[in-house]
């Protein structure tokens, strides 16, 4: 199973930015898709945005499109989020994840490793 470890989270004010790291190991010849995952308290864990490992293609969740902008290091089997304009309401914990299925979707259940989460809090 690919190990995941998530880096990067914190306080930051209204409008501010951040950028949250990746780093996975064991297995990750084994990779097709990498992304990212939220889940403020009390709430579902939704997607915010995924990256193809090989070929590079980005998707992302409406709610950060134009914020937020995912990209990977293939050399370094690192992945990252770059956080722009965060408002209040991206405060969550953030999760990263692998999908090492070929053919699947972009839900959570379709990824199958998981890191163990980054607090990212947006103050008012």
């Amino acid at each position: 199973q690919v190990q995941l470890v998530e880096s990067g989270g914190g306080l930051v004010q209204d409008g501010g930015s951040l950028r949250l790291s990746c780093a996975a190991s064991e297995r990750t010849f084994s990779i097709y898709v990498m992304g990212w995952f939220r889940q403020a308290p009390g709430m579902e864990r939704d997607f915010v945005a995924a990256i193809s490992w090989r070929g590079g293609s980005t998707y992302y969740a409406d709610s950060v499109k134009g914020r937020f902008t995912i990209s990977r290091d293939n050399a370094k089997n690192t992945v990252y989020l770059q956080m722009n304009s965060l408002k209040p309401e991206d405060t969550a914990v953030y999760y990263c994840a692998a999908r090492t299925r070929m053919w699947g979707g972009l839900a959570a259940s379709d990824f199958g490793s998981w890191g163990q989460g980054t607090q990212v809090t947006v103050s008012s």
